[in-house]
């Protein structure tokens, strides 16, 4: 997550970087560092930020589950942890889940290749 997207994602949800401190468990401090891009945004604050945006623009939308979008079979959707949990809202969030054929197993990569699906784009601000 770059700066511009944390900064983004906290205006949107209207939080002040003190606010935005207090729900992530961090100092307000490290919210301004991730803000100017001094300190990179951890993985867990990561994805904090993101599950906070995801609640916020779920009450706004209603997507259809992961597992419709990208037309998987049955098959794959029995090992998926998304389908097992009946989250294809937060496939993204998941951890293990079989994305493009393959379980995802480090949050760094499954970034990579969530970034490019329509369900996780449907979270950021268009371009």
């Amino acid at each position: 997550m770059d700066r511009e997207e944390f900064a983004w994602i906290r205006n949107y949800l209207n939080k002040t970087q003190d606010q935005m401190a207090r729900l992530l468990g961090v100092s307000p401090k490290a919210v301004q560092s991730f803000e100017q891009g001094w300190r990179r945004v951890p993985v867990h604050v990561e994805r904090q930020i993101l599950f906070l945006l995801a609640m916020q623009r779920d009450q706004q939308t209603s997507n259809k589950p992961c597992w419709v979008i990208q037309k998987c079979p049955i098959e794959k959707r029995r090992n998926c942890p998304a389908w097992e949990f009946q989250s294809g809202d937060l496939c993204w969030f998941i951890n293990g889940t079989i994305c493009q054929g393959e379980v995802q197993t480090s949050w760094h990569s499954k970034m990579e290749m969530c970034r490019q699906c329509k369900m996780f784009q449907s979270l950021l601000p268009p371009d």
